[in-house]
């Protein structure tokens, strides 16, 4: 077992506290062993973050204990960024986490990782919006950008911004599961290069430094179905909420935070159906539809209340074939019971 494997679980442990100082420690330890910090950043605290999202996923973990680990991670990556002092000599290299996009944790232990390899790096955090990002980049001239989309439904705005970035002459690296199994839709959006994890982005700009931008791609995007979907998101979310007494009964006895929860949830029909018509990816939505029905299911939610959602949605949407389409093979993903 590696020091690494055998420091987990304690880890695991501390940042579910929000115990800073004991994760601290812990990494300090790492170091102090002789463990290199880029294996204490993924093998420790990346590998961590991953299981943090798998716990609350499963409903072991709560949204706030979640929060609290991931802002304990977050100050123990930067104990160890500030224990390596290494002078640039690559190049400049900005990272940002698309418009709408919170999760900043991977994109921040990129940013570290290039520092250790050599990288001048600005790391401009979550959420960025486009003309920022286009206007820092007019600002400092990088070799390159590297965006960060985690959801799905931001990548919308992640086109826009990767769009920006080609325009304004900077190649675009992209990463995070929001671009899909494999970065699938990365590439269909106009990005240089992706990238699965921090290690693999490193090792690419190592050997080939940052990417050329290859020859403007004829890709359709958007068209009257998405954009219907994206005008009309308040009354598709509001008739469904008011429709699903009758659909699924048992909502009538749910108490404020259940139907707090289901509001946010049918948000999330809407905005991943969006994203689907936006890409004319089906996967999009069926992806999400089952890995939402297993997460509901953890929290006692049944299938048949995720599939009334769906269904008071596509019932909206007559006069629009591609998203009932959608709708349909998200449902069909669902469990029966």
């Amino acid at each position: 077992m590696t020091a690494v494997a055998a420091d987990a679980e304690r880890y695991l442990h501390l940042v579910g506290d929000g115990d800073e100082q004991g994760a601290v420690e812990v990494v300090a330890g790492l170091l102090a062993a002789g463990m290199p910090a880029q294996r204490v950043m993924v093998d420790l605290i990346a590998a961590t973050q991953t299981r943090v999202g798998e716990l609350w996923a499963a409903n072991v973990w709560t949204v706030a204990r979640e929060h609290a680990a991931t802002a304990t991670s977050e100050r123990a990556l930067a104990y160890v960024a500030a224990q390596c002092a290494v002078r640039p000599h690559r190049g400049r290299i900005t990272i940002a986490c698309v418009d709408g996009e919170w999760h900043a944790l991977p994109a921040r232990i990129l940013a570290e990782m290039l520092r250790l390899d050599g990288w001048r790096v600005d790391f401009l955090g979550p959420s960025v919006p486009g003309p920022h990002l286009v206007a820092h980049l007019h600002e400092t001239g990088p070799d390159a950008v590297a965006l960060s989309c985690m959801l799905a439904t931001r990548l919308p705005r992640a086109h826009a911004a990767i769009t920006a970035c080609r325009a304004a002459g900077v190649p675009v690296i992209a990463g995070g599961r929001g671009f899909g199994p494999g970065g699938r839709y990365a590439q269909r959006l106009g990005a240089d290069v992706w990238a699965a994890d921090a290690e693999e982005a490193v090792a690419r700009l190592a050997s080939s430094g940052p990417p050329s931008s290859p020859a403007e791609q004829d890709v359709l995007f958007g068209d009257d179905e998405y954009t219907f979907v994206v005008r009309e998101r308040p009354s598709l979310i509001a008739t469904t909420m008011s429709s699903l007494a009758a659909t699924y009964p048992a909502v009538r006895a749910y108490d404020h935070r259940q139907l707090d929860a289901t509001l946010e949830d049918l948000g999330h029909i809407v905005d991943f159906l969006a994203a689907a018509l936006y890409l004319r990816e089906p996967a999009i939505f069926t992806d999400f539809a089952e890995w939402t029905a297993a997460v509901l299911q953890a929290r006692g939610v049944p299938p048949p209340a995720l599939r009334a959602g769906i269904s008071s949605v596509r019932a909206q949407l007559t006069d629009f074939p591609r998203a009932r389409s959608v709708l349909d093979a998200g449902l069909a993903r669902l469990p029966a019971r």
